[in-house]
Parts: C-alpha cells; structure tokens; sequence
C-alpha cells in the first residue's frame, strides 16, 4: 500500500491512524529469506520493483510475483519462460504472457497512457528487444508508437514514417547487425534517441558488439545508450524522458 493510499484511506475512515502507524512502521523491504523484495521502490523512485524471470526457482518466482502483485495490484516481469508463465497461470489465470519479448504481466486495465515514445527497429529480428522496450513503457503508463523495419538498407521506409517519430518526447532505436539507425535517428529528431544495440547479426556483430560500438561512437548528438539487447532499461528511461517531458507541456 503506498503512502498516498494509506493518507486516503485514513482521511475517509477506511482505517485507523494506528492501523496507518502499522503499515508506515514495516521495513520498506520485505525479508523472504532468498529475496528482499523493495516494497518502497514506487515510493522513492516513481517504478514499483520489476521480476527478472531468468534463472529462478520456480518456488522462488511463485511467492515473489504473489507478494509483488498484492502489494501494487499488478506485477511485471521480464525475461520469462513459456515453462515460467504456465505454472503462474494456474494460480493465476488472469496472467498475460508474451512469448516475443517474454514479458509476463498482470496489468490494471484502466491505465493512463501519457505522452508519447516512438519506439523503431531497423529490421523484424529486432522486434522481441522492441518488445520488451514498448511492453515496458507502456505498463509504467507511457504512450508507445511502433515504427519497425526502417533500417537503412532501405532508408525510404524511415523517412515515410519521420513525422510519427518527430512528434514522440523521446525515440528508443533498436538494432542489430552495424547499429547505425540510432546515428540516422540522432540527425533526424530533435529529442533524445535511446540506442539499444541488439545481438542480431553474422559472426563479426560479436553478439551485439559491433552494433554497441558504432552506437557509443556515434557523431549525432543526443544519444544514449544502453546495454545489449536491453530493451527493459530503454523502456524506462524512455518513461523517465516521457513524464519530464508531459510536465513541461503541462
């Protein structure tokens, strides 16, 4: 329960100022012996805490996801598993699972979508890092415009979609093979342009390497870039870009 939340319910009678004390009084982790849970993490930084699926016990992922969902009325996780998704859906069936980007979500309908990324890929086999960038932003409330395939193999493709991506309050590029979308983007877009390098490509892309240094050693300004086929941390920081720049236009 977030500290808003529990001011509300307080303010309207639903509990006592001691039952408030209560909640404000616990640890703002939760101690599961594996796991500490950073049950404050929304509070703080404006993001509840997000399940990186890969490598976990099954048991382990169970009663995180449980106590996670609980606690914000939805819960997040990335890099899950089919095997993953079908032992949460029999406790869970309200579970969505995406087996793209292999995000797997119990998400509040009723979302508010503020502002607007564009999210672009320079070819199809980037799409599941796309993925996980747009899936991301759009579950912290962000609005996501996809624009795939427009890599420079066929620059037309880019330049036919240039206005949906000009309008957007930040532009995540995803690409493989030699990165250079995000260098084309960065000239072509007066806001910042978030550069993931995915590990598409033949032997010399060295699983995403060559792609990682043409996007560090880019001549265009304004980009960032973040880590091999890290399209959940492109996806906040396009969140963290977005709500700053919804305030400025508020």
């Amino acid at each position: 329960m977030e500290i808003q939340e529990i001011l509300e319910k307080v303010k309207n009678g639903a509990i006592s100022v001691e039952e408030a004390e209560g909640f404000l009084r616990r640890e703002p982790f939760e101690e599961m012996g594996y796991a500490k849970l950073d049950m404050h993490r929304k509070v703080r930084s404006g993001f509840a805490e997000v399940i990186y699926c890969a490598g976990k016990a099954d048991e382990h992922l169970l009663h995180i996801f449980e106590h996670l969902y609980k606690a914000d009325g939805q819960v997040f996780g990335t890099r899950a598993t089919q095997h993953q998704y079908e032992i949460l859906r029999e406790k869970y069936p309200q579970v969505e699972y995406d087996p793209i980007s292999h995000i797997i979500k119990i998400e509040k309908k009723d979302k508010e979508h503020i502002g607007n990324i564009a999210v672009c890929t320079a070819g199809t086999a980037d799409i599941a890092v796309a993925e996980e960038a747009a899936q991301t932003a759009e579950y912290f409330g962000t609005k996501v415009t996809r624009v795939y395939d427009v890599g420079v193999s066929g620059i037309h493709r880019l330049l036919g979609n240039l206005e949906a991506i000009q309008s957007a309050n930040c532009v995540v590029a995803v690409a493989g093979m030699e990165g250079a979308l995000a260098s084309v983007l960065g000239g072509l877009v007066d806001k910042p342009v978030i550069a993931v390098p995915t590990s598409v490509g033949y032997g010399a892309n060295l699983g995403g390497l060559s792609a990682l240094l043409t996007m560090i050693n880019s001549c265009a300004n304004g980009i960032a870039v973040v880590n091999i086929d890290n399209g959940y941390g492109a996806g906040y920081m396009a969140t963290q870009i977005n709500r700053l720049g919804v305030k400025a236009n508020g």
